[in-house]
């Protein structure tokens, strides 16, 4: 898994009808993007040092018209 500031972690749910959580990656503290992140919850706005499991996926931001 590798990541950039900006990216978004999601982290599925364990069970069928469970919560998926996803977060906006503040921090990347492995080398060449890998974990832990420091990532702020979306649902609570807390900011926690991460170490995503299997459950987690990567996701990039969506770029505006400009292409930015």
């Amino acid at each position: 898994m590798r990541a950039h500031r900006g990216d978004h972690l999601v982290v599925e749910s364990r069970t069928a009808d469970g919560p998926r959580r996803d977060g906006e990656i503040l921090g990347v503290h492995g080398s060449g993007g890998e974990p832990p992140y420091d990532v702020r919850w979306s649902d609570t706005g807390h900011v926690a040092l991460v170490f995503p499991g299997p459950d987690a996926h990567i996701t990039r931001p969506e770029t505006d018209d400009d292409g930015r």
